[in-house]
C-alpha cells in the first residue's frame, strides 16, 4: 500500500509531554490503575476516546466565530437544522449536548420497566440509559459478531431470526422500538450492512415497531457500504447516508464522533406526538429547543463537521489509517478483533496475556501495560466496562479508539512499536482486582490493585 497522506494540513499545533517510566508508574498508582482517572497532561498518546476529541478544522473555527448566542431563535439553529435536513432528511431533530442526553430523553419518554430494547450491541451509556427506566436491555448481533476472528464483511449486522425469536417471546408491546448501532462499537467498531438496515426495519414495520438507529458513526459505516456491499460501489456517501437515515424512525447521535465536534449531540424523530414529549424533556433539562444545551458556537461547528465528514477523501484516510494500525499489529503476531473497524483496534487481551484470568481483568491489565510501557492510554471493553451484578463477558477486549485528525501516521507507528514491546514482555503483566466501585457504568470510577 502507498504511504497514507492526511488530507489536510496542519494549522495549530499542542505541545504533548514525554514522560519517563518512573512518573508514569507513579501516575498509574496515583489513579489506583484507572486510565480514567489519568490527567490528560501525562498522556503521550491518547485513545481513550474517538468522542469529542477531534480536531477541528479551520472553518469550524471560522465558525465558532460567527456563533449566534441568542437564547432563542439563534440563526446558528437554523443553519445546523438546514443541514441536518440535507444529510438525514428527518424534518423534526432536536439537539443536545451530547449523544447520551439524547438517549435519556428518548428513553425517559418511551422505556419503563417492563420494558425490552433490542439492539445489535448496546454501548454502555445506551445500556445504563435504558437500564436505568427499568427496561432490559437486550443483545442480538449476529453470531459472526461474537467470532472474533471471523472475516465476515458486515459483523455489526442484527440478527432477524434473533430479533423475530424475541418479538414472538416478549410481544410486541414491551418492545417500545428496535434499535441498531452503527457502526458497532461494542463489537469491534463493525459496520452494519443496508441490507441488514431494511431488513430489520421491515420487521419491525411489519409487527409495528418503531425502528431507531444509534447513528454516531454514520458517514464510517456508510464508506463500508459503499466499499464492502454489492452494488453500492457506484454510490455517493450522502446518497448512503440518505437512505440509511430514511429507513429510520429516528435516531439518537453523538456529535462528537461524526459530527466532528468537540461537544453536541442530536435526537432525531418523525412521530410529531414523541417529538413534543421529548421537547418538553429537553427544556427541562438541556435548555431552549434552539440551542438545547449547547452554545451558538457549537452549532456552527456542528453544521459544518456535518459536512466535512461526507467527503470520500477524509473517509478514505480515516478507514485506512485503522486498517494500517490493525494490520501492522497482526502482521507482529498481535492479537486483535478482526476485521479492524472504522475508528478503532480492539486488542483481545485474552489471547494478549492468557496467564491472566477474566475474574482478574486481563483487559484492564493490558490497557495498564500500555500505559507504564508508552504513556499510551486506552480503554478496556470487557468485563470491567459491562460485568458485574451477576453479567458474563465473552470477550475482553482493549480498544484503540483514534481520534480524528489528530495523530500522524508516526505517531501510530510509535503505538505499533509499543504494542509490540509490550507483547513481547507480557508475561509480567498482573491481574487486578476491584477495591471500590459505583453502581452503574464502573469503568470511569472504580479503583483497582494489583494482585
Amino acid at each position: 500500500m502507498k504511504t497514507i497522506i492526511e488530507p489536510f494540513r496542519i494549522k495549530v499545533v499542542e505541545p504533548i509531554r514525554l514522560t519517563t517510566a518512573d512518573q508514569r508508574e507513579q501516575f498509574i498508582r496515583e489513579a489506583h490503575f484507572n486510565l480514567f482517572a489519568i490527567r490528560a497532561e501525562s498522556v503521550l498518546i491518547d485513545l481513550l476516546t474517538d468522542s469529542g476529541t477531534s480536531a477541528m478544522s479551520s472553518e469550524q473555527w471560522a465558525g465558532i466565530m460567527r456563533g449566534d448566542e441568542s437564547y432563542a431563535g439563534a440563526e446558528s439553529f437554523f443553519r445546523l437544522q438546514d443541514r441536518v435536513r440535507e444529510v438525514t432528511g428527518f424534518e423534526h431533530f432536536l439537539p443536545t449536548h451530547q449523544g447520551r442526553a439524547s438517549e435519556r430523553i428518548l428513553f425517559d419518554v418511551v422505556c419503563g420497566p417492563g420494558k425490552v430494547v433490542p439492539n445489535n450491541n448496546h454501548f454502555d451509556t445506551t445500556r445504563a440509559n435504558v437500564e436505568h427506566t427499568g427496561a432490559e436491555a437486550v443483545d442480538l448481533v449476529i453470531d459472526e459478531g461474537h467470532d472474533l476472528q471471523s472475516q465476515h464483511p458486515f459483523k455489526g449486522n442484527l440478527d432477524i431470526d434473533k430479533l423475530s425469536d424475541l418479538i414472538e417471546r416478549v410481544g410486541v408491546e414491551r418492545i417500545p422500538f428496535c434499535m441498531v448501532t452503527i457502526t458497532n462499537n461494542s463489537g469491534g467498531g463493525q459496520p452494519v450492512s443496508m441490507g441488514n438496515l431494511r431488513e430489520v426495519r421491515d420487521v419491525c414495520h411489519r409487527h409495528g415497531l418503531p425502528f431507531f438507529l444509534d447513528a454516531c458513526r454514520f458517514a464510517e459505516n456508510a464508506y463500508f457500504i459503499k466499499k464492502r456491499e454489492p452494488g453500492m460501489g457506484d454510490r455517493s456517501i450522502q446518497s448512503i447516508v440518505h437512505e440509511t437515515f430514511e429507513l429510520a424512525d429516528g435516531a439518537t447521535i453523538s456529535a462528537k464522533k461524526d459530527g466532528l465536534v468537540n461537544i453536541g449531540g442530536l435526537l432525531l424523530l418523525r412521530d410529531e406526538k414523541l417529538l413534543e414529549q421529548a421537547r418538553n424533556s429537553l427544556i427541562l433539562t438541556e435548555g431552549f429547543p434552539t440551542y438545547g444545551g449547547l452554545a451558538g458556537r457549537d452549532l456552527e461547528a456542528l453544521a459544518q463537521g456535518l459536512d466535512e465528514v461526507l467527503d470520500e477523501q477524509y473517509l478514505a484516510y480515516r478507514i485506512r489509517s485503522t486498517e494500517y494500525l490493525g494490520e501492522r499489529l497482526v502482521s507482529a503476531g498481535i492479537p486483535i478483533l478482526e476485521p479492524p473497524g472504522g475508528h478503532a483496534i480492539y486488542l483481545d487481551a485474552k489471547r494478549f496475556c492468557p496467564h491472566i484470568p477474566q475474574e482478574q481483568f486481563p483487559g484492564q491489565a493490558l490497557a495498564v501495560g500500555l500505559y507504564r510501557v508508552a504513556g499510551i492510554r486506552a480503554v478496556e471493553i470487557g468485563s470491567v466496562m459491562f460485568g458485574g451484578e451477576g453479567r458474563t463477558v465473552d470477550a475482553e477486549l482493549v480498544r484503540l479508539a483514534i481520534p480524528r485528525r489528530v495523530y500522524t501516521q508516526s505517531h501510530i507507528d510509535y503505538v505499533i512499536e509499543a504494542i509490540v514491546e509490550l507483547h513481547q514482555r507480557r508475561d509480567g503483566l498482573r491481574g487486578l482486582r476491584i477495591v471500590e466501585e459505583p453502581p452503574m457504568l464502573r469503568h470511569f470510577t472504580a479503583k483497582f490493585e494489583e494482585i
